[in-house]
This record gives C-alpha cells, structure tokens and sequence, in this order.
C-alpha cells in the first residue's frame, strides 16, 4: 500500500468508527517521512506539491541514493527527479527500476511514473551555449512536472535579434525561464519584452571579473525590468520547479494536481 492509500485507509477507519482520532493521529505522525538514519525522506511533499522530495545526489554515495529511491518508489507515486547526480548513481538507481534515465547534460535522473499530459507554457531561454547545462536542468525540471517547454537556446544580448525571432513563443508563456552568464542582461531584456513572470538564473560562465557567477547574480538581483524574479547561481532545478508551479497555477487555477 502506497502512502496515498494509507493516509486514505487511515481517514476511512476514522469516518466508519473503527479507528479513534486520537489513534489515526499516532498513526499519522509517523507517516510523513521515512527514517533511513542518513537521510528522512518527506512523502508529504508530494500531497503539497505534486512532486515527491527531489534528491539532491553531490555529495551522497550511491549507497545511500539508492536507498532513498527505493523509499520513494514504495511510498510515492509519482514522478522522481534526483538533481546534482552522477553516473555511479545512475547506474545504482538504474538496476533498481529500468525507468529511470540520465540526463547527462543537466546532471539529473528522472524516474516517470506518472505521464502528465503537457500543460500550459514555460519557455527556458539561454544566453549561450555555455549556458545549456543549466537550462536542461530548469526545462527537465518543469517537464518532470507536467508543463508543456519550449526550449530557446544560444540567444543572448550580443546577437539580440536572435530573441526576437521567438517573441511569439515567449508571449505565449505563462512563465518564461532566462538562464545567462557573462553580465546577465538577457534577462531584463526578456522581462522588458514580456507580460508574464520571469525568473532569472545566474551562471558562472564568464571570465575572471564574473566571480564564479557573482556578478550576473548582482546585475540581475539589480534588473530594471519588471516582473523579474532571481534564483542563486546555477539554480536551474529551482527556477524549473517554481516554473512549473507558476505554470500549473495559470493553466488550471489549481496549485496541486
């Protein structure tokens, strides 16, 4: 039995007489997260958000990655996204369910369980080529959970025309994603061309005076354009997971599936 049917077993001997409230509550206390001594995996977080806990793999064996998997696959549901991972956790986690795959480029492993019909519009735009990795991990992010993305890469300020080719694909978005290095300008451009929200990602690509990321983070925490949000530097998983939280809130009104 999964964790939803739990919970809903739990709720139906409470409304039938068969369980007290006092006891279901005992009971629920223990639900919300499974204790494997190195890591308390949250199976809340799927009721709350769509989207079982993310696992953060840097810095984890794949020891412990796989354990952390075999958690989700038993008491969550639906899709699984592991961030920050290596091939020696791919191959740990592949042996366990044969649906998962890497994403070698934006460092993630996705297990789909759930085949989400694609909703609404988010549009993960680039400044450069340099700039792709971190994109790949906001748009499987946002496509892990159900939104319909549209990939616009190698478009930054010096060659500026080459965004304005794709004005009316990021028009038509209900978010738009711009992940840029160097001085981090695409972003107020892109905030300055469109009505719906954007959320800039910081990179460290760029030369010795960029400071690892640093100085695009100021310049886009400093945007003038309006309507333009800032993730920390390389966050590409984070701008796809608000992305797509933005995005399902604008498609169907709803902030959970």
């Amino acid at each position: 039995m999964n964790y939803e049917e739990r919970i809903k077993s739990l709720l139906s001997k409470v409304q039938s007489g068969e369980l007290k409230a006092d006891q279901a509550f005992e009971q629920l206390k223990r639900l919300p997260f499974s204790d494997l001594g190195f890591a308390k995996v949250d199976h809340h977080r799927e009721l709350r958000h769509g989207l079982a806990e993310v696992v953060f793999c840097e810095g984890k064996t794949p020891e412990q990655t796989l354990e952390i998997a075999r958690t989700l696959l038993k008491e969550n549901t639906g899709n699984i996204l592991f961030t920050h991972a290596g091939r020696e956790h791919y191959e740990s986690i592949k042996a366990l369910d044969k649906r998962a795959q890497f994403h070698e480029t934006a460092r993630l492993i996705t297990i789909i369980r759930d085949d989400l019909a694609p909703q609404g519009l988010v549009s993960v735009v680039s400044g450069g080529t340099a700039d792709i990795p971190v994109a790949e991990e906001a748009r499987i992010t946002a496509l892990s959970m159900g939104s319909k993305v549209e990939a616009i890469y190698d478009v930054g300020v010096a060659g500026v025309h080459r965004l304005f080719a794709h004005l009316e694909t990021l028009n038509s978005s209900s978010v738009v994603v711009v992940v840029a290095g160097m001085d981090g300008a695409l972003a107020s451009v892109v905030g300055g061309a469109v009505s719906c929200p954007v959320i800039a990602v910081p990179t460290g690509i760029g030369y010795g005076a960029n400071f690892g990321g640093l100085t695009t983070l100021l310049a886009m925490i400093n945007s003038c354009a309006p309507g333009v949000s800032v993730v920390n530097v390389d966050n590409g998983f984070g701008a796809g997971y608000i992305a797509a939280l933005v995005n399902r809130m604008v498609s169907t009104g709803e902030n959970n599936r």
